[in-house]
Order: C-alpha cells, then sequence, then structure tokens
C-alpha cells in the first residue's frame, strides 16, 4: 500500500487546546482507520511542523480525504506527501527516468 507523509501544523485553535493533543491524536487515528488510512507512526516535533504522521493509505484520493478530514476540525493544517522507499525508487519510479544522457543515447 502506498505510504505518505503528512506534515501538520496547529491553528491558533489547537494550540489553545495544547494539552488535548495527544487525545485528538488517537482520535484522528479511529477515523483514519474508518477511512481504510493506517497510521503507521506519529512524532511531535520542534521547528516548522508540529507533528509528523507517517501513514499508509490505498490511493492518493484517499490519503487527501484523511488530511482534508483532520484540517476541517480546524485545530491543524496538513501538508501531505506521497513517500517512497528505496525498493518503490528503484523498482517503479528510477527506471521510467530518463537523463540528457539517455535520451542522446537511445536518441
Amino acid at each position: 500500500m502506498p505510504h505518505f507523509v503528512c506534515l501538520v501544523t496547529f491553528t491558533q485553535q489547537g494550540l489553545s487546546q495544547l494539552s488535548a493533543t495527544t487525545k485528538r491524536a488517537e482520535a484522528f487515528k479511529q477515523r483514519a482507520e474508518q477511512l481504510g488510512v493506517k497510521i503507521l507512526a506519529t512524532y511531535w516535533t520542534l521547528g516548522i511542523y508540529d507533528i509528523v504522521h507517517i501513514i499508509e493509505a490505498p490511493d492518493q484520493r484517499t490519503a487527501a480525504s484523511m488530511a482534508f478530514s483532520l484540517g476541517a476540525l480546524g485545530n491543524v493544517r496538513t501538508h501531505t506527501l506521497p513517500a517512497f522507499t528505496a525498493e518503490e525508487m528503484r523498482d517503479h519510479i528510477l527506471e521510467q527516468v530518463q537523463t540528457p544522457y539517455d535520451l542522446m543515447r537511445n536518441g
């Protein structure tokens, strides 16, 4: 199943209720499961992003639905990125990449 990285920042509303962040994360995990998304890991971070979720979803649409559902609650904003394992890069993505050298050689 495809993996995604969900970068999360708190809104003012989310910051004002910071003490409930772990409870909200648990509720989010349950909601994600209803959508067919598995939360593989959740980390609270320092810096630009406040939380990082590593998720598994059937497809981008499902991952987007999960992110929109989370953002609609008003506590956070999300930025969701597709993520690839080394195997996926090697076997499916890099084989499709053509460099200028490849184009000249095959051209």
